[in-house]
């Protein structure tokens, strides 16, 4: 049975569709066919908000087995974070993927619904691997935002990626290797 990856998009208009499609796919050529790749469209992309997505990643956290790994790109990661350290879902998760994701507080971004990212760490599930990439040459999220979010997550493993922006050139391929020798 092949393993469960759940996908999580980035916000903005059309970032299901033309964006964030690119990297599911490499993804899907870097992991294989041992691997299942979920690629749900959050509600509300052009304006995103945790109260919107919170319940659909909720549901879609729930329906994975013990073992599936999470990957989320931009505001999608920062959500997924909040999400994980606020509920303890039941499944017991292979690892967490973050790309480019915006950190919210002092530093960071503001933001009306997510709560400051610099408590985040005490609820996330415990032992769960973390891994938070970033392209040097990301101009929407700026790459200090990773450096706060390892703060954050002091546990988490950091890689910033030499000339690659905020699609990481739409190459998952530094992605799948940490998702593939993770077993």
């Amino acid at each position: 049975m092949a393993r469960q990856v759940l996908f999580v998009q980035g916000a903005g208009e059309g970032v299901y569709d033309c964006w964030d499609s690119k990297l599911v796919a490499s993804l899907e050529r870097e992991l294989g066919e041992n691997y299942t790749v979920r690629y749900p469209r959050m509600p509300n992309e052009d304006d995103p908000s945790y109260a919107a997505w919170e319940p659909a990643l909720t549901r879609e956290l729930a329906s994975l087995d013990d073992g599936a790994i999470l990957i989320a790109h931009s505001v999608g990661g920062t959500i997924l974070i909040h999400v994980l350290a606020k509920q303890q879902p039941k499944p017991r998760f292979g690892g967490l993927f973050v790309i480019a994701a915006p950190f919210i507080g002092e530093g960071g971004w503001p933001s009306d619904g997510i709560g400051d990212c610099k408590d985040v760490s005490e609820g996330l599930p415990p032992g769960l691997p973390i891994y938070l990439y970033h392209g040097a040459a990301d101009d929407v999220v700026p790459t200090a935002h990773v450096h706060l979010c390892a703060k954050a997550i002091p546990h988490a493993v950091v890689r910033t990626l030499d000339r690659r922006d905020h699609q990481l050139n739409n190459d998952m391929s530094d992605v799948a290797r940490d998702i593939l020798s993770a077993g």
